[in-house]
């Protein structure tokens, strides 16, 4: 592993997707080494680092979707992707292997272009509940603003451990 501290990122309500008033957007990069097996390697840190529940391989929607009772992160195992963090009006990133993405509860996220071998593994700490939401639903929006101030605050960031990255940045 080659982490050290996240870039972060906040982003306003743009009256489709709400994102999340009091905790930034974390990005890593670099954080994994993409030589040998970095799907292994990352899968095996977010488990260490209590961020294992509903573990899964794919890639990233290509939608505008955010995920109202839960965080979520993901990590780039092989390939590339331009993503869009924040909904429509939000900043654009270009993630290659190694980078991972730190999502608090309301970030909007979505997948503008992805090359042919892109390997997303995403992952959630297990306080919380998976749900979707889409960017484009006034409904979800309006559920969203109550349930995204409740979900709980992680015990540990899934690149750093206890005692940095969102346990330092992500505070109530």
């Amino acid at each position: 592993m080659t982490a050290s501290q996240p870039l972060t990122f906040l982003f306003k309500d743009d009256g489709e997707v709400p994102n999340n008033p009091a905790f930034p957007a974390l990005i890593y990069k670099g954080a994994i080494d993409p030589g040998g097996d970095p799907a292994r390697e990352i899968e095996t840190l977010f488990a260490r680092n209590g961020w294992g529940y509903g573990q899964w391989r794919n890639g990233i929607f290509p939608f505008v979707h955010y995920h109202a009772m839960i965080h979520e992160v993901l990590g780039i195992a092989r390939g590339r992707a331009r993503v869009q963090l924040g909904g429509p009006n939000g900043e654009t990133f270009d993630f290659a292997a190694g980078d991972v993405a730190v999502l608090p509860a309301g970030t909007g996220h979505q997948r503008l272009s992805g090359s042919a071998d892109l390997l997303v593994i995403g992952a959630y700490p297990p306080e919380g509940t998976y749900n979707l939401c889409r960017g484009n639903n006034p409904a979800d929006r309006d559920k969203a603003l109550a349930t995204i101030p409740k979900v709980p605050v992680p015990a540990s960031d899934p690149i750093l451990g206890k005692n940095d990255g969102l346990t330092k940045l992500w505070r109530r």
